[in-house]
Formats: structure tokens, C-alpha cells, sequence
């Protein structure tokens, strides 16, 4: 028996030996590139437009961006683009899923790693290993159950109250200021920098796991997510916005939350306008219908999103993600915008 576990426990760490290393966009200038491909067709002119309107969102001083993620991006090596659009002032508000921000970004603020794999590795051999596969990306199981049982652990410590996912990410940003083994989290530095981060579904990541963990442990007194209330909040930054731009990787909950501030703002008889600006990157397909892949001229029907300056960007994000933010970074529009700091208005 315990020459199978030796095997084991060897086989796991062949499985876990080549970490992801998130790439860096202020080390290279893709500025020539995005200027080259601007003259090319396809996905490289679409790539080129993006950029150009990232760029004239973070010119127009009126205008709040926000960043949404959903997908395994931050997993696969982007995850020090989100946290550098935040500290270099190209992001205002931040709407993910639960794992981009619980299950990937919290997970490597605890040190743990994510790693290099294969799409093609028996995934029942994986499984008795106890790793997890994000396609060809490799996370250890029993360190997610820690990071699972860390967020119980930091709500076990929190006023027995509602939060929002919002007030919920901000303690988990105070908790990494002492306790993070690895700094400049996108949570921390979103902390730091005022910048609010909601996730609309919350519990479907770690963030639930450890939450779920925390109610069996507090069945009378314990902290639980009112989503209803973090839409409002949510609707309350776009109504103080004089203008809004979207930068969107993926589809999902994160992309129609977003949207829907504007339906919501208005219900409140608020005068708002649609989203000027909307750049989104995907690969769904919008012939099946699904709202997730539905496009930004789709969204200009319902009263969203104005379609002037809007780019769809059908590409695997992580192929020209780092091409437009390194190109924002080396423009250096940021160094002209003044933080919003949207997190002090609900203090």
C-alpha cells in the first residue's frame, strides 16, 4: 500500500512540474503589431479595432470602463493583464465569474500554482491523482479544497449579515493584505486601487464551497450574498457614470450583468445612455441563439449597448488579449485618466 501511494504521489508531481507563467504585457511593445494588423482582414483587423477603441475609452475622461471575464483566461496565463489594466487605471469596475476571481486569482494569492498540461491525458488517471483539468491547464484538487475552506474561514470571521459579492471581495482583499504568499492579486490590487469587483454568480466556485462550509458551521448566525443588492450597487455605478465602455472576455452571466444596468437604471427612472463603447472577445457562436454568444449589435435592440463603436473579436482570448492591453500600455493613455475609486461610494 504504501509503495502505490509513493507511485501516486510521484505520478502527481510529474503531472504538476511546469507551472503557467502569466505573461507580462509591460514587457513587450505591441504597438507595431496592432498598427501592422489594422491593414490586415479577418481576425487581426477586428483585433486592431478593438484595440483602437480600448485606447479611446481610456482617452475619454467621461467614460467608465468596465472590464467582465468569464472563461479560464486568468488560469491560462492572462492573469497579470486583469491585474495590470486595474493598476495602470484602464479599469473602473470589474464583473466575473466566481472562479476567475475565487478558484483562479485568490487560489495564486494563497501560492498556489496552476499548471501545464495536455487536453489529451486520461482523465481518469488525472482523477486518481487528484488534478483537475481546465482544458490543458492543471490545478491540485486538494489545494482548491484549500482555498475552498479559506473563504468559509474568512466569513466565519465577518458580522453574521448580508453582503454583496462586492463588500464579500473587498474582506477577502483586507484578509490578503497580511495573509497573501503571493502579492499584486488582481483582488488585492483592486483593493488598493478602489476598484469594485462583483460577481453576479457568486456561488458557483470556491467562493460557494467555502460558503456552504461556513453555513454548516454557523447554522443560526452566518454571512450569506443578496445578488439582488450588488445589481443594485452595480446600476448605482453606471447611473454616476457620465459614459461607459465595455471590455468584455467572454460571454456569460458577467456580459448580460453588465448590460443590464441600463434596463435597470432606466426601470429606476433614471436617465442614463446606452454604452458607448463595447469591445468583446469570444469564440461562441451566435447562430444557436444563446444569449452568452449573442453579439453587441444584439444587444443595441434591447437598449444596451450603442453600436458606433462596438468590436466582436471572434478569437481564443488568450491569443490577442495580451496583443491590445500591451499596445493600451505602451500608448499610455492611462497616465491622463483619474481613478473613479467607485468602491468609496458605497462606504
Amino acid at each position: 500500500m504504501s509503495d502505490n501511494k509513493n507511485l501516486s504521489s510521484n505520478r502527481k508531481s510529474d503531472l504538476l512540474s511546469k507551472e503557467v507563467e502569466h505573461i507580462d504585457i509591460t514587457s513587450f511593445d505591441a504597438r507595431n503589431i496592432v498598427s501592422s494588423m489594422e491593414k490586415m482582414s479577418f481576425v487581426s483587423r477586428e483585433t486592431a479595432n478593438a484595440a483602437n477603441i480600448f485606447n479611446e475609452m481610456i482617452r475619454d475622461k467621461d467614460c467608465t470602463i468596465f472590464l467582465t471575464l468569464a472563461g479560464s483566461t486568468s488560469a491560462a496565463g492572462c492573469m497579470h493583464i486583469y491585474r495590470d489594466l486595474v493598476k495602470y487605471n484602464m479599469v473602473d469596475a470589474i464583473v466575473a465569474t466566481g472562479a476567475s476571481i475565487i478558484d483562479m486569482d485568490f487560489f495564486e494569492a494563497l501560492g498556489f500554482k496552476h499548471y501545464q498540461g495536455s487536453q489529451y491525458q486520461d482523465d481518469t488517471e488525472l482523477r486518481n491523482n487528484y488534478v483537475d483539468r481546465i482544458y490543458d491547464t492543471y490545478i491540485d484538487e486538494e489545494e482548491l479544497q484549500i482555498c475552498d475552506k479559506t473563504i468559509g474561514e474568512i466569513a466565519d470571521q465577518l458580522e453574521p449579515k448580508s453582503y454583496t459579492s462586492r463588500e464579500f471581495i473587498r474582506e477577502v482583499g483586507k484578509y490578503l493584505k497580511t495573509n497573501a504568499k503571493k502579492k499584486d492579486s488582481l483582488i488585492e490590487v483592486a483593493y488598493d486601487n478602489n476598484v469594485p469587483i462583483f460577481c453576479p454568480a457568486f456561488t458557483d466556485s470556491s467562493a460557494g464551497f467555502g460558503l456552504v462550509m461556513h453555513q454548516e458551521r454557523n447554522p443560526k448566525n452566518h454571512i450569506t450574498i443578496d445578488s439582488i443588492r450588488e445589481f443594485r450597487e452595480l446600476t448605482e455605478i453606471k447611473i454616476k457614470s457620465k459614459g461607459s465602455g465595455l471590455f468584455m472576455i467572454g460571454g456569460g452571466v458577467p456580459k448580460n450583468f453588465i448590460q443590464d444596468t441600463v434596463i435597470c437604471a432606466e426601470l429606476l427612472g433614471k436617465d442614463v445612455d446606452m454604452h458607448k463603447y463595447a469591445i468583446q472577445i469570444t469564440v461562441a457562436d451566435s447562430r444557436d441563439g444563446a444569449c452568452s454568444s449573442s453579439t453587441l449589435k444584439e444587444a443595441n435592440s434591447w437598449g444596451k449597448v450603442d453600436i458606433s463603436k462596438e468590436q466582436m473579436v471572434f478569437a481564443e482570448a488568450t491569443s490577442v488579449l495580451p496583443l491590445i492591453a500591451s499596445d493600451a500600455y505602451h500608448k499610455g493613455e492611462w497616465k491622463n485618466r483619474e481613478r473613479k475609486n467607485f468602491s468609496k461610494i458605497f462606504d
